[in-house]
C-alpha cells in the first residue's frame, strides 16, 4: 500500500475498496485496525500543532478525507486513487456490518445524539447488533483527564460490549487523542476517529446535496450554511498557496 507525505501527514493511497476489504480482512482475523480521516483542515492544524502531527502518523491508515489533499497530490504529480471521506466511509462500514451480522459502538457527541444515531441504524441496518453508545461528555483523555475514572467506566462499558466496530466522534485532535491512548485498553477491531458522522446519522446535522459532494464543494456548502465556519476555513486557501509555491517535499512518496 503506498503512502504518500503531505506537509508531514502519512496520507494512505487507497481506494474506499481497499479500505473496506481491509477493514472486513481485520474483523475476521479479530485484529485492531485504527483509522484517521485527515483533511486539508486538519494538515493545516497539524502545522501549528507538532503533538497533533504525531497523533495522526500514529494510525494503521490515514484515508484522504477531503478534495484538497487529491488536488495537491495530483499538482505534485503523485496522484491519489480518490476521495475516501471518512463519512461515506462508515456508511460503507454499516453496509458491511449489517451484511456480516457485526456489533456496532458508539462514543461522543452530546447526550441522547448517539443514541438516537443507533436507533436509525438499526432501522436502516437491521442485521447490525447495536453492542452500546456512551455521550462524549464524560472527564477522560479527550478533555485532558488522561486516565480518569470516568473514562475508565467508559472503556469497561466498551469491552464488555466487545463491538467489531467503535465510532468514536469528539472531533479533530480530541478523538486522535482519546483513541491514542486507550487503543491498548479497547477490544475493538475497527476504531474509526469519524468527527460528525453521529450527527449526521441522528439527523442533527445535514450533509451537502450530492451535487456539491460530487463538485468537490462540500465545503462551501457548509460555509453557507455556517457563516460562522469562515475562520476555520480560511485554511483552505492558505493550503493550495502553500502545494503551489512550497519546496518539493511538500508533497512526497514514503518509501
Amino acid at each position: 500500500m503506498k503512502k504518500i507525505s503531505i506537509m508531514g501527514v502519512r496520507i494512505d493511497n487507497v481506494s474506499m475498496g481497499e479500505v473496506i476489504n481491509a477493514v472486513e480482512d481485520k474483523i475476521d482475523n479479530k485484529e485492531q485496525y485504527i483509522i484517521y480521516t485527515p483533511n486539508t483542515e486538519i494538515v493545516m492544524m497539524c502545522q501549528k500543532d507538532k503533538e497533533f502531527l504525531n497523533l495522526v502518523n500514529q494510525s494503521d491508515i490515514n484515508v484522504p478525507d477531503g478534495i484538497g489533499l487529491i488536488y495537491a497530490s495530483k499538482i505534485k504529480n503523485l496522484p491519489l486513487k480518490e476521495k475516501v471521506a471518512g463519512f461515506d466511509l462508515s456508511i460503507e462500514m454499516l453496509d458491511l456490518a449489517n451484511k456480516k451480522g457485526l456489533k456496532l459502538y458508539s462514543v461522543g457527541g452530546k447526550p441522547g445524539v448517539a443514541e438516537t444515531a443507533m436507533k436509525n441504524i438499526h432501522e436502516k441496518y437491521p442485521n447490525i447488533s447495536i453492542a452500546g453508545c456512551h455521550h462524549g461528555y464524560f472527564k477522560g483523555t479527550h478533555l485532558g483527564m488522561n486516565g480518569h475514572e470516568e473514562e475508565l467506566k467508559v472503556v469497561h462499558e466498551i469491552n464488555k460490549a466487545n463491538p467489531d466496530i467503535l465510532f468514536v466522534g469528539f472531533g479533530a485532535k480530541k478523538q486522535e487523542q482519546w483513541i491514542q491512548y486507550n487503543r491498548d485498553k479497547l477490544n475493538a477491531s475497527i476504531i474509526i476517529g469519524n468527527g460528525g458522522t453521529i450527527d449526521v446519522i441522528a439527523g442533527n446535522v445535514k450533509r451537502a446535496p450530492e451535487i456539491f459532494i460530487n463538485l468537490g464543494l462540500e465545503w462551501l456548502y457548509r460555509l453557507i450554511k455556517e457563516p460562522s465556519r469562515i475562520s476555520r476555513q480560511i485554511v483552505l486557501p492558505v493550503f493550495m498557496i502553500k502545494i503551489f509555491f512550497g519546496n518539493k517535499n511538500i508533497v512526497k512518496e514514503i518509501k
